[in-house]
């Protein structure tokens, strides 16, 4: 990743062992001297010592598909997103001039976004507004020295005193991230994954993202994204290129104290990653900021008809080799029967 990195991690430096510590400390394990001797040696199975997994979903929520994302409740716990969500149902309601695109006898307007292909631009606005809701209604200023933007500076401009006080705005968030994106060439699946790897760094680090490290964490997320997400990673030089002050060692540095904090954990299941899509789509609804309508043209409606025939195609294949080996079972077990009638 464009450093060494030490796979060793003593226990004490990382939180998340700790707290796996003190509850393994409380689980009851059983030695030879408590089983009777009729029962013989007891060895304690290894899935006895493994966390429950209602406590594990709540202390991990990026790594299990039915842990609520942190992003979504913080935004829930904003008044002006309630009077948002309010709103919406009373509009809902007495809808009133018609602000929203919807279809006709003559013309189809389809959703752009799905979860195997999202929309780009839409995307990274609800994964800047989730950014937005995670440094506004964060709990602490907790961090760590490598992302503070005080002390390891992404330009060369003077960074103003109150840096670590005055909340960032939506837009500023924006800009930033779209200029990598736009710079790199990255996907939204990209975008998507820097969230739950923002999310997991919260998590597994127990700190918070602020106005004094949310460009160097949003930075970490989106090189570590990059290069585990595209097929073609961008490398850590070709980010010194966008952001011209910062120096490649200060690069390899970051990302190597990303990858600990995460203890190299850069797994996303396509649950997690299915979650996080929908639930950033509920957040754009509650937020009044809706995936763009295109109208159904001649061309992306053959498109749509030769993905919906393929997918006919793989489910017809798939019933009849189902078919085939139940008839084989069958054919089986007629041949048992006859064998058994003549003996």
């Amino acid at each position: 990743m464009g450093g060494s990195v030490s796979c060793c991690i003593s226990p004490g430096e990382s939180p998340k062992i700790r707290r796996r510590q003190a509850e393994l400390e409380e689980c009851p394990i059983t030695t030879a001297e408590d089983v009777s001797e009729d029962t013989g040696t007891y060895l304690q199975h290894i899935s006895d010592r493994e966390l429950p997994d209602e406590l594990a979903q709540e202390s991990n929520p990026s790594d299990h598909p039915r842990a609520s994302t942190l992003f979504l409740n913080k935004s829930q716990t904003d008044v002006s997103v309630r009077e948002k969500r309010k709103s919406n149902y009373l509009n809902h309601m007495s809808p009133g001039l018609l602000t929203k695109k919807f279809s006709s006898c003559s013309t189809i307007f389809l959703d752009d976004s799905t979860v195997s292909q999202p929309n780009l631009k839409s995307t990274i606005k609800c994964v800047t507004l989730a950014i937005y809701y995670h440094i506004k209604n964060r709990d602490s200023n907790r961090s760590v020295d490598i992302f503070d933007e005080k002390k390891h500076p992404l330009s060369r401009e003077k960074v103003p005193d109150d840096y670590s006080v005055v909340d960032p705005e939506h837009k500023l968030i924006y800009r930033f991230i779209r200029t990598l994106f736009s710079s790199a060439q990255l996907t939204a699946e990209c975008a998507i994954v820097t969230l739950v790897y923002l999310e997991r760094l919260l998590t597994y680090a127990e700190m918070d993202i602020c106005p004094c490290n949310w460009k160097r964490i949003v930075l970490g997320a989106i090189l570590l994204a990059s290069k585990v997400w595209d097929d073609q990673a961008v490398w850590n030089v070709d980010y010194c290129q966008i952001l011209k002050e910062m120096t490649v060692e200060d690069m390899n540095e970051m990302e190597r104290h990303f990858l600990e904090l995460l203890q190299f954990n850069i797994n996303v299941p396509g649950s997690v990653y299915a979650k996080y899509y929908f639930d950033l789509r509920s957040l754009a609804d509650d937020n009044n900021l809706s995936f763009p309508l295109e109208p159904l043209s001649n061309k992306r409606a053959q498109k749509l008809e030769a993905i919906s025939r393929l997918c006919e195609d793989k489910y017809k294949d798939l019933c009849k080799s189902t078919m085939r080996r139940s008839v084989s079972v069958d054919n089986m077990a007629g041949i048992k029967n006859s064998q058994a009638v003549l003996s």
